[in-house]
């Protein structure tokens, strides 16, 4: 017998709201929304740049792999970001892991209102979806999967190739700002 069938039926979704940020008063008034912003501040992530054709691009902490065999990886995009149609258009991506150092670039395709390509080296691929020079990694996917999740836009692709430069330190981004990461004692690499 699985586990999932010793499951109880009901409903495991929790029924009460979110807790309160510990030590902040005002938390227990907030808005679930702002409360969520401010408890995922504390997970540390991974900086990427995901890039379709026309050229558009924006930066997103929200990339992951999601399988092997297929390889498929994901990402979200606001809804309502300007970038959004682009993505919605595009039969191609490219995500971009940004390395130590590259805190400017990241900074440069998280604002709005700006060309964030300008002074920005890159290629197109054969798709048309441009490949910025000198990132940590880079893969480019085609699209299998665009889904309205909330808010957001979730796009889910298949690699189509990949590229890594060993030796380049990630750049993390952590309530708020950009940082490093130095590898507990004792840990290794498991390539």
């Amino acid at each position: 017998m699985s586990l999932v069938q010793d499951l109880p039926t009901t409903n495991l979704l929790p029924t009460t709201p979110l807790l309160p940020v510990a030590g902040d008063p005002a938390a227990d008034r907030a808005p679930v929304a702002d409360r969520l912003r401010r408890t995922l501040r504390r997970q540390a992530a991974g900086v990427t740049v995901i890039t379709v054709p026309g050229p558009a691009g924006f930066t997103a902490t929200s990339f992951t792999s999601v399988s092997l065999d297929p390889a498929l990886v994901s990402f979200y995009v606001s809804a309502t970001a300007s970038a959004a149609p682009a993505v919605r258009a595009a039969g191609g991506f490219a995500v971009h892991i940004l390395g130590r150092g590259q805190e400017e670039l990241a900074a440069r395709f998280a604002r709005s209102g700006t060309d964030r390509f300008a002074g920005t080296d890159w290629a197109p691929d054969e798709l048309g979806t441009p490949v910025l020079s000198g990132v940590a990694a880079w893969l480019t996917a085609r699209p299998v999967l665009l889904q309205e999740v909330g808010d957001h836009l979730l796009v889910v692709g298949e690699v189509i190739d990949t590229f890594a430069r060993p030796g380049v330190g990630p750049l993390v981004y952590h309530d708020g700002a950009f940082g490093g990461f130095t590898p507990a004692a004792g840990a290794g690499h498991d390539d």
